[in-house]
């Protein structure tokens, strides 16, 4: 892809990801949009660890969505992901497609992504950045493209 979309496909993809995370979390804990796995209900409140995990997707989720400490946010819902993988779907087979971890380890690997490249352009870190007359790393547009050499 071209490096001119860079600044455009990455915002994107970020709330794209921060949204449907935090749909995850507003089915759990209010059991709307089908609720917890389907169920229509929501998960009962300090069950552990259904209920803490789907704060943190609801939380994390808006704030990856709108841009808002990003970098945290995102390393955060990561390493929920990366526990949900290893100690709730892991044991049923080592390959995700096996043990239906798709989802978590997608999650994991795009969140640590966002916690890598920060937020973009587009992102209240961003706008505060500028605001205040900085560019901290998360406000950066994300480099996502090789280095090439000029050596051969």
């Amino acid at each position: 892809m071209s490096e001119r979309f860079a600044p455009i496909v990455w915002p994107l993809f970020r709330a794209t990801v921060g949204l449907l995370f935090a749909c995850h979390g507003l089915a759990s804990l209010f059991g709307v949009l089908g609720g917890s796995r389907g169920t229509g209900e929501p998960v009962p409140v300090g069950t552990w660890p259904g209920w803490y995990a789907a704060v943190i997707q609801l939380v994390c989720g808006l704030l990856v969505l709108a841009g808002l400490l990003t970098r945290p946010a995102a390393l955060l819902a990561s390493g929920s992901m990366a526990y949900a993988y290893f100690v709730v779907h892991q044991p049923d087979g080592l390959m995700p497609i096996q043990n239906g971890g798709v989802n978590a380890a997608l999650y994991a690997w795009a969140f640590l992504a966002v916690a890598a490249l920060g937020a973009g352009q587009w992102s209240l870190d961003a706008l505060i950045a500028r605001r205040r007359g900085a560019t901290p790393d998360s406000a950066r547009e994300p480099n996502i493209t090789p280095a090439v050499s000029s050596k051969v």
